[in-house]
């Protein structure tokens, strides 16, 4: 299967899968237990969730690693299994994959801060990071994804780490960003241009956002990204803002409306388009259909 690299360099625009915790609360992960516990009990549901995000279209499918750093796994009581949680995750998203779609090994934050603001110092974390990525290029993952970072000195760490484990595997970083009156911050305070000159030294390929607002924002945080790198740009948005009721959280944008975004986010510069929170297969499915729709008139 070619490479995301070389299909970026044709100017490919390339489409991510959705969302992942929702689909494993709809097959029973009960609220509040960590998610990568699946991937010792379960792992037939991983192989259905990558199967439906690959028949709606998905070119890369994300591994159920999010919260696999041994720090992370440590704190939900889970350390001591960290090689089978992130080996496990590789090996179901391969098999759902059917060799139709890249895999891409998730690595998010770590959930504890850094010192001078937390307890961690800083080499606990690069050792955290490349012990997680070390297994995962291992297990046989096509991309590393650092993703949902709002902390800049820790993605940056992510992203160090993966290289020092392989020079070549293609690492996606995404950070997640809000709307301020000076611009898009992520809570820790890195800006766009931050983002995008850290994460292109810190050796990634692709840099751009993920979750934290809806697809017509994502737009905007696109456009401000091309205004400040040459890398191509990812985009994984959330299915707008969650609104809660009392069923739980429901998210409004449709598959309908995220599609209308999809020209626009192209414009803004978007190489890789995908969903995070709230997205489902429709959800990629109509992606997949609004990117092949736009492919099709540019070639008539």
């Amino acid at each position: 299967m070619t490479g995301i690299l070389d299909r970026l360099a044709r100017g490919e625009v390339v489409v991510g899968d959705g969302a992942w915790g929702t689909q494993l609360m709809e097959r029973g992960l009960p609220p509040g237990q960590p998610p990568e516990v699946v991937n010792l009990e379960r792992v037939d549901i991983l192989e259905e969730i990558a199967a439906l995000y690959l028949d709606a279209g998905a070119d890369l499918i994300t591994t159920n690693t999010f919260g696999g750093s041994p720090i992370k796994l440590e704190s939900c009581g889970l350390g001591g299994q960290h090689d089978a949680i992130n080996r496990r995750a590789v090996e179901a998203a391969r098999r759902g994959a059917r060799g139709r779609a890249l895999v891409s090994a998730s690595m998010g934050p770590s959930g504890s801060l850094l010192r001078p603001y937390g307890m961690v110092e800083a080499a606990d974390m690069a050792a955290s990071f490349e012990r997680q990525a070390a297994v995962l290029v291992e297990a046989g993952a096509d991309v590393i994804c650092v993703e949902t970072m709002t902390d800049l000195t820790e993605a940056t760490l992510a992203v160090q780490a993966v290289r020092r484990v392989s020079a070549r595997i293609p690492v996606i970083a995404t950070m997640t960003f809000e709307r301020t009156r000076r611009g898009f911050f992520t809570v820790m305070g890195a800006s766009v241009a931050a983002a995008a000159a850290g994460l292109e030294a810190a050796g990634a390929n692709l840099v751009g956002a993920n979750c934290g607002c809806g697809f017509e924002m994502m737009v905007e945080i696109a456009r401000a990204f091309r205004q400040q790198t040459q890398l191509p740009i990812a985009v994984q948005a959330n299915a707008g803002l969650p609104v809660i009721e009392a069923g739980g959280a429901r998210y409004p944008e449709t598959p309908e409306t995220v599609a209308a975004c999809v020209p626009a986010l192209i414009d803004a510069g978007a190489q890789l388009i995908g969903g995070c929170c709230g997205t489902t297969p429709a959800h990629i499915r109509a992606i997949r259909a609004a990117i092949d729709a736009r492919a099709a008139r540019s070639r008539g």
